[in-house]
């Protein structure tokens, strides 16, 4: 299952910048995962600093 970001997002961008699949991007109030991109790494989840991303 993908991650996916709640609306704690700040829009930092610090997941974006650690994703190693490039699959989160900026939507218009919080960035976005790619369902389909994501490979369920983790890695936007360590980097969060507000928690706001959780795996589904």
């Amino acid at each position: 299952m993908a991650h996916t970001i709640s609306d704690a997002c700040v829009m930092c961008g610090a997941c974006a910048d650690t994703c190693p699949v490039s699959a989160i991007a900026e939507g218009d109030n919080q960035f976005v995962i790619d369902a389909d991109a994501c490979i369920d790494c983790g890695a936007c989840e360590g980097a969060c600093p507000t928690g706001a991303i959780v795996a589904e």
